[in-house]
């Protein structure tokens, strides 16, 4: 009796080898990668969505195209198709076959080493600065021009954008692709809006490298501020700076960082997009117990109260800008003066630098050029001195402001101090009381003890018990009835 042919296996399909190769290079390159990180463990989030996410779908599509091949196979059958794609019959012991064999299979490995290598690499430059920054140059050129001259230039962006783990990343990625769209089709915002309402929260990112628990006692701080008169009178305050910290069990919390210490839990509303005016704020001790403060001047009414967001304090509420700062030509300006870039000695250039970067110009090219010519005229001698002022001011100029982004200081409050902003005055104000008529205190001594302040650059006579603060400026007692930022915008007051 002659033998019957032996029926092909449904899986004998170009549709399904192709799915076969897919799963076995995902099941491969996802094992490897499994045990390195097993061993050496992955930092950026970038590698484990590539372990955990991308190479897993690869698998997982290859074996659906397996099923996908299965499926049109036994279709192909009912139908009664006797044409059947064949596929070719190789001969193991043809030496041309064999060798032919051969160089595919090293090819084809070769391929995927490549192609892993790339792959990786491909990510970790997703990771990198450049990319963050450079990628979509003409949006992000204040963001990244800021952060490399923050105190965090040296933590990679997705460091406190994404952090670690998939969850964040999905998510990240999932809102980049309208960033892309909107970059292509010049769809984005100027400037970019902030704050960011989908940032992680501090304790996942923060936390990883600051402590406030472990904060003690104060910080002292040192600041020159210099009038814009002709010999650009320095005055300069001395204070400790009441960072406090604690509240991990064996201490209560103290100081500044008392805000967010694990034992207490404050709450606030915003009434405003950029958090600046907060009318109702709730205070959870470690107890349980529970205190509303309302602003006098905006109370809220029960349903507004319930229909707002409220937000849990965290690092972010008050270090806002903790990387991305644009200062105000008052704050870079003193800085300059203070550190050496521009030179004191040189008549009323706090005075002219601050004509100069406060001009109206439509970009930086302009605004550089601009600033050359105000202050070449202002200085027609010219000198070494002055072409080093010229320059210094111009960096500040690129380093703060971007007229083509519509970026500066104003649109970008920083809520760290009170001295151009409301910062800390958005809540101690004087104004928020409790039922039983306690109010949030306004007291400065609250957060900083003032020990030294006067004319001068150089502070001699320190009194570490507390001095008065002494207004620069004779104006009375007007500066216990208002704000700084009523009076100070940036610029100084003439």
């Amino acid at each position: 009796m002659r033998d019957q042919p032996r029926k092909r296996k449904l899986t004998h399909n170009l549709t399904s080898l192709c799915g076969m190769v897919l799963a076995a290079f995902g099941f491969i390159t996802g094992t490897a990668l499994i045990i390195i990180d097993a061993q050496t463990h992955f930092d950026n989030p970038y590698t484990g969505i590539f372990t955990y996410m991308v190479v897993p779908a690869i698998l997982f599509g290859g074996l659906l195209l397996i099923l996908v091949g299965v499926l049109m196979e036994r279709r192909r059958r009912k139908r009664g198709d006797s044409q059947e794609p064949s596929l070719p019959i190789i001969n193991l012991n043809d030496k041309k076959q064999f060798a032919s064999l051969l160089t595919i299979i090293v090819v084809t490995l070769l391929f995927i080493a490549i192609s892993v290598v790339g792959g990786y690499r491909a990510f970790h430059f997703t990771e990198s600065v450049e990319f963050c920054g450079k990628t979509c140059h003409d949006v992000m050129k204040p963001e990244y021009t800021a952060y490399k001259n923050s105190p965090h230039a040296n933590a990679g962006c997705t460091k406190c954008h994404i952090g670690p783990g998939a969850d964040f990343y999905a998510k990240s990625k999932l809102n980049g692709l309208y960033q892309v769209y909107s970059t292509m089709f010049n769809k984005y915002s100027r400037p970019i809006p902030a704050p960011v309402h989908n940032l992680r929260p501090a304790k996942e990112t923060c936390y990883t490298c600051h402590w406030p628990e472990k904060f003690i006692g104060a910080t002292e701080m040192t600041r020159t501020y210099f009038r814009a008169d002709e010999e650009n009178s320095p005055w300069t305050i001395q204070m400790l700076l009441s960072v406090g910290g604690g509240g991990n069990g064996h201490r209560s919390a103290k100081g500044i960082h008392w805000h967010i210490a694990g034992e207490n839990t404050v709450e606030y509303i915003a009434i405003d997009e950029k958090r600046l005016e907060i009318p109702w704020v709730r205070v959870t001790d470690a107890d349980g117990k529970q205190t509303v403060y309302q602003s006098e001047e905006n109370q809220l009414t029960t349903e507004e109260i319930t229909t707002a967001e409220i937000r849990t304090m965290d690092c972010i509420d008050c270090h806002n800008r903790p990387t991305h700062q644009f200062h105000s030509p008052e704050r870079a300006l003193n800085e300059a003066l203070t550190s050496g870039q521009l030179n004191p000695g040189i008549p009323k250039i706090k005075l002219n630098g601050i004509e100069a970067l406060t001009g109206k110009y439509e970009t930086e090219g302009e605004a550089l050029e601009a600033i050359q010519e105000i202050l070449a005229k202002a200085y027609p001698d010219g000198g070494p001195e002055v072409e080093s002022a010229i320059a210094a001011i111009q960096r500040i100029y690129s380093q703060n402001i971007f007229p083509e982004m519509k970026v500066s200081w104003k649109q970008y409050p920083d809520h760290i101090g009170h001295m151009i902003t409301p910062g800390c005055f958005r809540c101690h104000n004087g104004e928020h009381q409790n039922e039983q008529g306690m109010v949030i205190s306004r007291d400065c001594d609250s957060c900083h003890t003032i020990i030294a302040q006067g004319p001068g650059r150089d502070i001699t006579s320190i009194n570490t018990g507390g001095l008065p603060f002494k207004h620069p400026e004779d104006i009375d007692e007007e500066w216990k009835e208002s704000r700084c930022d009523d009076c100070h915008e940036g610029v100084p007051v003439m």
